[in-house]
């Protein structure tokens, strides 16, 4: 099992930028997907970004392709968002969330991801 740690949300305007951390600790050593979700109050849990932990293959969402880029420091067992040109449409609550998985192509559905974080809120005003 993989416990997860997000941090670095905060507020911005329009157009600013921000990078969230996922620091990751526990059985950490086999073969992952990692992804980042976010949650808007009364919206379902939308999967924004996916990487695999030893293939490096990487997956956007629509809404986020060109702004957002997904990362990982594995020496350090820590994953990061960098967000760009923030819209107060990316306002929500971001998540973290690991699943084992062998095969390099990542799922991104939330229900097939085992471990989460606590979440991070993420405010873009306009």
């Amino acid at each position: 099992q993989v416990q997860l740690v997000e941090s670095g949300g905060g507020s911005v305007h329009t157009g600013g930028s921000l990078r969230l951390s996922c620091a990751a600790s526990g059985d950490t050593g086999g073969n992952y997907c990692v992804a980042w979700f976010r949650q808007a109050p009364g919206n379902r849990r939308e999967g924004i970004a996916v990487i695999h932990n030893r293939a490096g293959k990487t997956t956007y969402a629509d809404s986020v392709k060109g702004r957002t880029t997904i990362s990982q420091d594995n020496a350090n067992d820590t994953l990061y968002l960098q967000m760009n040109n923030l819209k107060p449409e990316d306002t929500a609550n971001y998540y973290c969330a690991a699943t084992a998985r062998d095969i390099f192509s990542c799922p991104t559905s939330p229900a097939l991801f085992q471990s989460w974080g606590q979440g991070t809120l993420v405010t873009v005003s306009s």
